[in-house]
């Protein structure tokens, strides 16, 4: 069974073939869905999305590029979203100072603003970061014991990073980036973590892994993820799809769905 973390089916690259598509997840035992809010719009789009389809939940949050929409009134408005039962974390948010189009000090403000919303409402976040390594790391750290996990996304940093996120009790994002030549790093901090703190996740329709990288991506490429995750860690892949399975049914406090699983 495969639980896809992390994706963007709202996207317009879907709008072609989006109900062919996640009928074709169920054929392919692709089990749940979190749907990835980027924004107010791309928010209010997973929610919507998740009420069409029985496996797909939702993730609400504004990305870093996207802060400067963000205000008081759209907090609030992400509070009444969190309400539905469909809503299983805030995300994705956080920093990032890759492109430096939003300035750091608007990013952190929102950051923490979200970060706090999410520990009122006791959900778990999704962070972006990149190359704001430092600046995540202490804000997160300002919240530690305020929240109650959630997953460093897509994650591009170093071993020793990952190893005190996961101290922190938070889980580790890991798609294709992992079966790239140059993603190194990367499978170097999935040979050193335990299994334990691994989730699957896409970022479609964006990440696609070896042999479709550059090609738009969706669940159905997971396999090829799981296959390498094995072969770094020298288990099987039906051990890798187990074990990720069981953390992202933690990760989302959806542990009830593993009893109906079982």
């Amino acid at each position: 069974m495969i639980f896809e973390t992390h994706g963007h089916y709202d996207d317009e690259q879907f709008d072609t073939d989006r109900e062919q598509l996640l009928e074709e997840f169920q054929r392919q035992d692709i089990r749940y869905v979190m749907n990835i809010g980027a924004n107010i719009a791309t928010s209010k789009a997973s929610v919507e999305l998740a009420h069409q389809y029985d496996f797909i939940y939702a993730a609400i949050g504004t990305h870093p590029d996207d802060a400067p929409e963000l205000s008081d009134a759209a907090i609030e408005m992400y509070r009444q979203m969190a309400t539905d039962e469909k809503v299983k974390a805030i995300g994705e948010i956080g920093l990032d100072y890759f492109h430096e189009d939003v300035p750091k000090e608007v990013q952190i403000h929102w950051f923490r603003k979200q970060l706090e919303l999410a520990e009122e409402l006791k959900l778990p976040v999704v962070i972006h970061s990149r190359d704001a390594a430092k600046d995540t790391m202490d804000i997160m750290k300002e919240m530690q014991g305020r929240l109650c996990g959630g997953v460093i996304h897509c994650f591009s940093y170093s071993t020793e990073i990952a190893r005190e996120y996961i101290k922190m009790g938070y889980y580790i994002g890991v798609g294709g980036v992992v079966t790239f030549n140059n993603g190194r790093k990367l499978k170097e901090v999935v040979e050193a973590i335990p299994l334990t703190s691994i989730v699957l996740e896409t970022d479609s329709p964006y990440l696609s892994p070896v042999p479709f990288r550059g090609k738009r991506n969706s669940a159905l490429n997971i396999p090829y993820v799981a296959k390498e995750i094995a072969a770094l860690k020298g288990v099987t892949e039906e051990e890798v799809y187990d074990v990720t399975f069981k953390n992202s049914l933690k990760l989302y406090r959806m542990e009830e769905n593993m009893q109906a699983e079982a």
